[in-house]
C-alpha cells in the first residue's frame, strides 16, 4: 500500500533528480534550494543544512513511512560521513537500514534504484558544488 501524498510535498511521489549543486536540486521540471527528503509519499524540503543539524526529530517523516522503505540513502554533503551513534540507534530502533555517502553519490544511487523500481528513500543535504 502506498502512502498518500502530503499537501506540503514539492512533488507527490518520487522522481529522478536531474541535477544537484549550487545549494539545491532539480527534479520533475522544478528546482528547490536547500536539502531534500524523498519519501514514498513525495519530495519535501528538509530543514537540514549540514550533519550537525541531524537528529532523530529530523527523520520523523522517514520513521513514519518506514514500513514502505526498503532502505534510506543519506547524502551527507560534499564528503561521506556517518551520523552520530544516537542517530544510528534511532535508525536501528525503527528497523531502518541507512546507507551513508556523499550527496553526489546518493543522488546517483537514488536514480538507479528508482529506475529499478526499488522502494528507496533519500535524505539529501544540499551542496554548493556546481553540477
Amino acid at each position: 500500500m502506498t502512502a498518500k501524498a502530503r499537501k506540503d510535498a514539492y512533488f507527490p511521489g518520487q522522481a529522478p533528480i536531474d541535477a544537484y549543486g549550487n545549494g539545491g536540486f532539480r527534479f520533475a521540471d522544478m528546482s528547490h534550494r536547500g536539502s531534500l527528503l524523498i519519501l514514498p509519499s513525495g519530495i519535501y524540503g528538509w530543514a537540514v543544512e549540514d550533519m550537525a543539524d541531524l537528529s532523530a526529530a529530523s527523520f520523523a517523516p522517514v520513521f513514519a513511512e518506514r514500513v514502505e522503505i526498503e532502505f534510506l540513502l543519506l547524502g551527507t554533503g560534499t564528503a561521506q560521513r556517518r551520523p552520530d551513534p544516537s542517530l544510528r540507534q534511532a535508525f536501528a530502533d525503527n528497523d531502518l537500514t541507512v546507507e551513508c555517502m556523499d550527496t553526489g553519490a546518493a543522488v546517483r544511487t537514488y536514480n538507479v534504484l528508482l529506475a529499478e523500481a526499488r522502494t528507496v528513500a533519500a535524505a539529501l543535504i544540499a551542496v554548493d558544488l556546481p553540477r
